[in-house]
């Protein structure tokens, strides 16, 4: 390998390792509280939106986006519980809460999308009861584009191909959930 592909390979682990999501609400690898649990489907959460707060993404950055995904989901294709899109690029934290169907504490601009629960907005955790602790990955993408041209009653699969189509990075925060 010459030197000046090491040398890029180097500087791009670098800026990867730079782009962080922190959050006051959840803590990677731990179990969530019962706020972040949602409240139906035989759960009984306050179905909050955890607080978020991430780095300044690679210097081209001029939007981002947020998704939480519940990989262990009994579903074959997993669960998608929030997907929100179109954050400005001058904002690096959304407050607990940021995630109600309303939408209110949101930045301008910003839009949500129908999670699998069929609703737009944050859908907490509700693995089935007795179920192995699941895993949920909260995910901010730093994207190459201002706006993504989507609706709000878009797919998880479908957000999901335009936030790997735009992205630049992304970083991952993953914490558990257990109903007994």
């Amino acid at each position: 390998m010459n030197l000046k592909v090491l040398a890029l390979c180097l500087l791009s682990s670098a800026a990867a390792a730079d782009f962080k999501v922190t959050s006051s609400d959840i803590t990677a690898g731990e179990v969530m509280s019962n706020a972040q649990e949602f409240k139906g489907f035989g759960c009984n959460g306050d179905n909050l939106s955890p607080q978020l707060s991430w780095t300044q993404g690679p210097d081209d950055t001029k939007s981002y986006a947020i998704t939480a995904y519940d990989p262990d989901a009994p579903t074959g294709s997993g669960w998608w519980h929030w997907l929100v899109f179109n954050i400005p690029a001058d904002v690096h934290e959304l407050p607990t809460g940021a995630g109600s169907a309303e939408g209110e504490a949101l930045p301008d601009g910003a839009m949500q999308s129908r999670t699998d629960y069929g609703s737009v907005g944050f859908g907490g955790a509700c693995p089935p009861r007795g179920d192995q602790a699941h895993r949920y990955q909260f995910t901010v993408f730093a994207l190459d584009t201002d706006r993504l041209d989507l609706e709000p009653d878009s797919s998880g699969a479908l957000v999901g191909y335009f936030l790997n189509s735009h992205a630049l990075q992304k970083t991952t925060l993953e914490a558990l959930y257990q109903r007994p």
